[in-house]
């Protein structure tokens, strides 16, 4: 099961309590004051890692606390220090406080981390407080509450190129033609129900990620079908591909499918709009009198837009769109390495 988005309560350790101590030793003729500080409380603390692709686990469970630090004791003995809790999530979480909105990290790179609850302090014992005018202090400190939270989890994939356009639009056929991916399709609306990766090799030795997202459809940012869950994965992309389905058996027009998609990516975050893209028209093998294919072409000319006519299931267009992509995705930051 594909989990993109969790909440979860996060607890650091309670430091432990200093203690008031005195030195009585035999054959010591000057005591004096030998109380230890409590330890630490551990921490909570979020790692990514690449052999996590969902937020799953989290989902099951969703409470998290560290154990709080030993107290202090006397002969100037301190607590243990608890260890701290490590959550691994996958590359691509964005954590954010719960209650507050505060964006805490972004996890982009392996084994990146964050600190998202931290451990109490340990009180200090009264040995910290002798001085030349108080030589016998009673005085000690409880340690330091750990902090707690709620945190709102949102995982979002990390891609050069995002796929995007209506139910049957050929995101999925498109995909497992230029990748190693397999993801499920039919001929139904709405094959696609989760975010699909897939590498594509170009040139010698290059390659970019292409991520196909769940299809669109009218009102979408407004919450209508899937793809408002899943915009957010096309958030990172450095590149858009607009799929534009040209068959003959299309049932919507090419040119209000495409301004369609572009007011809904709009609607959903103004800055997906400002990203660069090229439109692709969909099954030419079954293109039909080649109606829908130049009204199209023809839109996209007349406003400079770079179009592609291919076909999945004979590869006719696949090699030039391929390689225009790739080479887009090398001019701007690529968002897998970022």
């Amino acid at each position: 099961m594909f989990v993109d988005e969790v909440r979860i309560f996060v607890k650091a350790g309670r430091g432990g309590d200093g203690v008031s101590s005195f030195r009585r030793e035999k054959y010591v003729p000057h005591g004096g004051p030998d109380g230890g500080d409590g330890g630490d409380g551990g921490s909570v603390v979020m790692v990514a890692s690449r052999r996590l692709t969902t937020l799953l686990d989290l989902r099951y469970q969703q409470q998290y606390q560290a154990k709080g630090g030993g107290p202090g004791q006397g002969s100037n003995r301190h607590g243990r220090t608890a260890p701290d809790i490590m959550i691994q999530v996958p590359i691509g979480t964005v954590i954010v406080d719960d209650e507050t909105g505060e964006l805490l990290a972004d996890l982009t790179r392996e084994e990146q981390s964050c600190i998202v609850a931290c451990g109490g302090r340990g009180g200090r014992g009264n040995a910290r407080f002798a001085t030349s005018t108080n030589r016998v202090p009673t005085r000690f400190e409880p340690g330091a509450p750990g902090e707690e939270r709620w945190l709102r989890l949102e995982l979002k994939l990390l891609a050069d190129v995002g796929l995007v356009g209506f139910p049957n639009a050929g995101k999925s056929t498109l995909i497992a033609a230029v990748s190693s991916a397999h993801p499920k399709i039919a001929d139904y609306p709405f094959t696609t129900l989760t975010p699909n990766l897939g590498v594509v090799p170009w040139g010698n030795d290059h390659s970019f990620v292409v991520a196909d997202i769940p299809g669109l459809i009218e009102g979408a940012h407004e919450g209508k079908g899937l793809g408002l869950q899943f915009l957010r994965h096309i958030e990172r992309t450095s590149f858009l591909l607009h799929l534009v389905d040209i068959s003959e058996w299309a049932s919507e027009d090419p040119v209000t499918s495409f301004e369609v998609l572009r007011k809904e990516l709009a609607s959903y975050d103004a800055s997906l709009k400002a990203k660069p893209f090229a439109v692709v028209g969909t099954k030419l093998d079954i293109k039909g009198n080649e109606q829908r294919l130049e009204q199209l072409r023809a839109y996209c000319k007349k406003r400079r837009l770079r179009f592609f006519a291919v076909s999945s299931v004979t590869r006719e267009g696949l090699a030039a769109l391929v390689s225009f992509v790739g080479k887009q995705v090398e001019r701007v930051p690529c968002a897998t390495t970022s």
